[in-house]
């Protein structure tokens, strides 16, 4: 019990700190929030749940964008995450993080930043999708490989 939760701290630090790190492009609707490369990590750890949103918490508190990004934002990472667990073992589970970041966080950002909706919605997704599928697929992918299991 007690790895599973260091473990899950450990990936709301990383969380945090690659994305505060990384604010130029973690934040705006132009974004690629590279710690979602992370978002996958229920797939293998349930503990991940937790500090993925607890990581994004912290990080959305450094954004700048205020309450409406702080509480929305992580809530659908922790969402995102659940669903990712519950798909795990099929090919939709690359799925939540890019539909409900690029939808959710989309609609607000093009709310708070004054940019039309599709535009933000379009540009959410397409960087949520450079995160998820082109850094956390691979993550995924050689984590399974080398047999990293929680």
């Amino acid at each position: 019990m007690s790895v599973r939760i260091a473990r899950g701290a450990m990936i709301a630090a990383l969380y945090a700190i690659t994305t505060v790190i990384l604010k130029p492009i973690s934040f705006g609707y132009i974004q690629v929030r590279v710690a979602d490369a992370l978002a996958l990590l229920p797939i293998i750890y349930p503990e991940a749940i937790p500090g993925l949103f607890i990581g994004c918490l912290v990080s959305n508190f450094f954004g700048g964008l205020g309450p409406l990004d702080i509480i929305l934002g992580s809530l659908t990472t922790l969402l995102a995450a659940y669903l990712t667990y519950l798909l795990r073992s099929t090919p939709w589970a690359y799925l939540p993080p890019v539909v409900l970041n690029g939808l959710i966080v989309g609609t607000y950002l093009g709310y708070l930043l004054h940019v039309p909706y599709w535009t933000s919605i379009f540009f959410v997704t397409l960087g949520e999708a450079v995160a998820v599928l082109g850094l956390g697929v691979p993550l995924i992918k050689y984590l399974q490989r080398i047999g990293i299991r929680g």
